[in-house]
């Protein structure tokens, strides 16, 4: 039997930082015909705390489904130090995998667990309607991150949405917006 804790759950997205999530998506598109991708630009947030820090967390991402699994590209849309920035330092030209999504039933006590585990947490941000994320450095044991959030029904709805539409796309616009 494997061991329970916070490293034993399934994947639900895979996340590039990117420089331009649209051409990161159109490209993914391409390659592997996924799609549509919803595009979020500038999401905002409530708070976000990175490595004890408060600090802005203004970003964009393209989200679409590969497969059986999310996938996201992100881009961060301001300058400063955050989660995106641990892998892929400002102005290094540097990109590529930096996180897999798991859901927990509790952010804070998932992140608890995998800081004991030697997986500090490196960014906590929480969205306009409470919804909680945070980022586990699992970058020294997995080569990423690993993004924490509990399966809300908003949460749940938005990943139903994302799988819904490719299951259910005849083609056309492979970007679609999206308002958070």
């Amino acid at each position: 039997m494997p061991p329970a804790g916070p490293f034993n759950l399934p994947i639900r997205q895979v996340a590039y930082f990117c420089p331009d999530v649209r051409a990161a998506a159109l490209a993914h598109h391409r390659l592997f015909g996924s799609g549509p991708f919803f595009v979020a630009d500038r999401i905002a947030l409530a708070a976000s705390v990175h490595r004890g820090v408060e600090r802005p967390f203004v970003h964009s991402s393209a989200y679409g489904q590969w497969g059986e699994v999310m996938v996201e590209f992100v881009q961060q849309d301001e300058p400063g130090p955050s989660a995106l920035h641990d892998l892929y330092p400002a102005g290094s030209g540097r990109w590529g995998l930096h996180h897999v999504a798991v859901f927990v039933d509790d952010v804070d006590a998932a992140a608890a667990q995998f800081a004991d585990r030697g997986c500090p947490l490196a960014q906590r941000s929480v969205m306009p309607g409470g919804l909680v994320f945070a980022f586990a450095d699992t970058s020294a044991a997995l080569g990423h991150m690993t993004e924490l959030y509990a399966p809300t029904r908003a949460l749940t709805g938005f990943y139903r949405m994302i799988a819904e539409a490719a299951r259910n796309w005849q083609g056309g616009d492979v970007l679609i917006p999206l308002s958070l």
